[in-house]
């Protein structure tokens, strides 16, 4: 049988920013989501101090593909080496290597090596789709890497808590059942859900904005956004990332998750935002700043947030409260 040929591509790009920049961005492979567009979600499932391995879920072309990396860092060398297995491709495995040296005191040469008996289940389709993947990949890292001095007043992490005295079934069966919100939140007037397979969402929600902000239409009115959700239930967590979200944004991710205890347990919703330096003044108007955003951004989606927080503690604790109420009439 003859043996399948190799393809391989090496690519390098001038990013302005210090090696050790861009090395610390491909190390830190669970805060892609909000760096990188494609990637909804990565979870480290082991590390030893030096090699992991993670499992990814990218979205592209309309479709939310998984994969398994191993990779082995190299902090002295600025070098990340991986393989990258996609489950639904069996044998189909990318190996290759990110490099960065530097280029000056605040530049430095990134290059992506990759390697394959095939072309990757993930990459475009075509003879050059190996090669228009990586160029890719190089692409939106160097967008990533260039806003390193700023990044500290563009990212914004926190996160919603209430508390549930109710089953944590019910409160996992209201945030699945995305499509039933247009008639239980006020902030969703309207959603489409696609479900390609079980526990992987495309949801276009239609969220009104009070006839301003930066969730609203160009209208003033309601405005439809797309996104991701992975769901798994039998770990009472939903991770979801906006494809495109709306000005100031330019990526927004996050997670429902639920925190068991004796008497019940805690519903958390964290989100993880990076604001976009151009689209300010235009979401926000003339000399709109940082600050301005990372406080409007906070106060509306923590604000639709706990609206949905509130709704699944009162479907989760309405039966119960059924449930004791008859419990005490029948002892009278």
């Amino acid at each position: 049988m003859p043996s399948q040929p190799v393809r391989s591509v090496r690519r390098t790009v001038r990013v302005a920013a210090p090696a050790h920049v861009v090395y610390g961005m491909l190390a830190d492979a669970p805060r892609w989501p909000v760096l990188l567009p494609s990637y909804v979600h990565v979870e480290r499932m082991d590390f030893d101090g030096a090699g992991e391995t993670l499992l990814a879920w990218e979205f592209q072309d309309g479709r939310v593909r998984s994969s398994r990396l191993r990779r082995t860092l190299r902090p002295q060398a600025h070098r990340v080496d991986f393989e990258q297995d996609d489950p639904a491709w069996p044998g189909d495995t990318v190996a290759g290597s990110w490099s960065a040296e530097p280029d000056g005191a605040e530049r430095s040469l990134v290059t992506l090596w990759q390697q394959t008996p095939n072309a990757p289940a993930n990459a475009p389709a075509g003879p050059d789709g190996l090669d228009a993947d990586t160029a890719g990949r190089l692409a939106r890292l160097r967008e990533a890497a260039e806003r390193w001095d700023r990044l500290d007043e563009l990212l914004l992490a926190f996160e919603e808590r209430m508390r549930v005295e109710g089953p944590a079934e019910l409160v996992y069966d209201f945030l699945y059942r995305v499509e039933d919100w247009p008639e239980l939140l006020p902030h969703v007037d309207g959603s489409s859900v696609r479900e390609d397979r079980p526990g992987t969402q495309v949801v276009v929600l239609d969220t009104a904005a009070a006839g301003a902000g930066p969730a609203a239409g160009p209208d003033g009115g309601a405005a439809g956004f797309e996104t991701v959700r992975l769901c798994f239930p039998h770990a009472g967590r939903i991770v979801f990332k906006e494809t495109a979200p709306p000005a100031p944004l330019t990526a927004h991710s996050g997670e429902w998750s639920l925190v068991p205890d004796e008497s019940g347990l805690t519903v958390v919703c964290a989100h993880r935002v990076l604001l976009g330096e151009e689209p300010l003044e235009a979401a926000l108007g003339a000399g709109a700043l940082p600050v301005d955003a990372r406080r409007q951004v906070r106060e509306r989606l923590g604000r639709e947030s706990r609206q949905t927080l509130r709704l699944a503690k009162w479907h989760a604790e309405s039966p119960v409260r059924r449930l004791r109420q008859g419990r005490g009439g029948s002892r009278r």
